[in-house]
């Protein structure tokens, strides 16, 4: 459904100081710079402090921001309903068009929007008591439509409402689609397949248990905000969640409680120019300061996996292991970072998931292992808000 968004002044605040990554690829260095960046950047609301002037907490003080901005004209709501197509270009080029708009939440509706990652347990009271303050979706989930042709109907030939830059160099550009037959063919299209929850699962888990608390008190409880992007290789950047392991007691051989799983052949010595290699080639790899190890499945590891997803064969080996500390990172550089300096006793590399294997696993209704996939860049918070409360 198209919606009247909520959106920066641009006369008034430039873009760039504004928005935010999503709240939970934030940690607490990220959010002070931020914060620092503009008085109205998106991660006090996002990511809120409790205003101790006041006695608020975080979550009032994040309902009081908003209206605050919307009051001094900073934040400023859309004439009238539109979808906004979004555009994310990397410096590499690669492009990620999707569309803007709000899935129903009904029960229809929910039947069509398909889990696509099991969730790795996390407080969901925190993103809950922010809407209940607020009243305002602050970020989207993630779709992935799986009908064909979504891509047509955006249409990116006009000048941008917004467009900004972030730190990563990546381009957002926005784009208001209001003209009826365009209204009309995206949800014609977004309705006619299920869409594929690729990020935002617990925000999803959020909005649907205000609704059932919230009743018809709420017009606007009945949604959620959503980006979809068609599922196709040409609209979409995916890569892998690598694995950091702690707490490993002394003595454990590593490489021999992979071999019962994978065969194991050693790639060189750890240091920057083997890393580099193993990295930028996608391996799957074990990464430890006494050398590192390509993997390679043994016959029958996929069926005791139950799947041929290198998570789930990885994830084998973690499940065998004594006592440990799993974390998780979403680059091959961050993960070898973490081992030289000393953070993480070992990484498993793992490449990318394709695009094949996750529509096979969403026309399968199937859930991928929890941190399979990490889809970027991350659409930001601040292009644009959708308030639940009519105008």
């Amino acid at each position: 459904m198209p919606f009247d968004g909520v959106r920066y002044d641009p006369a008034r605040v430039e873009l760039v100081k504004v928005i935010a990554p999503p709240y939970d690829v934030v940690g607490p260095d990220e959010r002070a710079a931020l914060a620092a960046r503009h008085s109205a950047n998106s991660i006090q609301v996002e990511l809120p402090e409790p205003d101790p002037r006041t006695g608020s907490d975080r979550y009032q003080a994040a309902a009081v921001r908003l209206t605050r901005w919307v009051d001094d004209g900073i934040l400023v709501r859309d004439p009238a309903p539109a979808f906004y197509t979004y555009r994310m270009t990397t410096p590499d080029g690669s492009v990620t068009l999707g569309v803007l708009g709000v899935l129903g939440l009904d029960e229809d509706s929910q039947a069509t929007i398909l889990p696509h990652e099991e969730t790795l347990p996390k407080a969901k009271s925190d993103r809950l008591d922010l809407l209940r303050a607020t009243r305002v979706n602050l970020s989207p989930i993630w779709g992935l439509s799986l009908a064909a042709g979504l891509s047509s109907h955006l249409d990116t030939g006009a000048e941008p409402l917004e467009r900004a830059v972030d730190e990563d160099g990546v381009v957002h550009e926005l784009w208001a689609a209001d003209d009826p037959e365009t209204v009309r063919a995206i949800e014609s299209t977004v309705g006619s397949a299920p869409v594929v929850v690729a990020d935002g699962h617990h925000r999803l888990a959020t909005a649907v248990t205000y609704l059932s608390e919230d009743g018809a008190g709420t017009p606007g409880a009945d949604g959620i905000l959503a980006l979809v992007v068609e599922l196709a290789d040409e609209r979409l950047s995916v890569g892998p969640i690598h694995r950091l392991l702690r707490g490993l007691p002394d003595g454990l051989d590593l490489v021999d409680m992979f071999s019962s799983w994978f065969d194991v052949a050693r790639a060189g010595d750890f240091h920057d120019r083997t890393c580099s290699a193993l990295g930028q080639a996608s391996a799957l790899a074990l990464v430890m300061p006494s050398g590192c190890w390509l993997l390679n499945p043994r016959d029958g590891t996929s069926e005791a996996a139950g799947s041929d997803l290198y998570s789930s064969m990885v994830a084998l080996v973690i499940a065998e292991l004594p006592d440990h500390d799993l974390t998780f990172a979403n680059s091959w550089r961050s993960a070898v970072d973490a081992v030289t300096s000393g953070d993480a006793q070992a990484a498993v590399l793992l490449p990318p998931v394709a695009i094949t294997q996750i529509r096979a696993w969403a026309d399968a209704r199937r859930r991928m292992p929890p941190k399979s996939t990490f889809f970027h860049p991350k659409p930001r918070t601040g292009m644009v808000f959708r308030a639940l409360d009519p105008a």
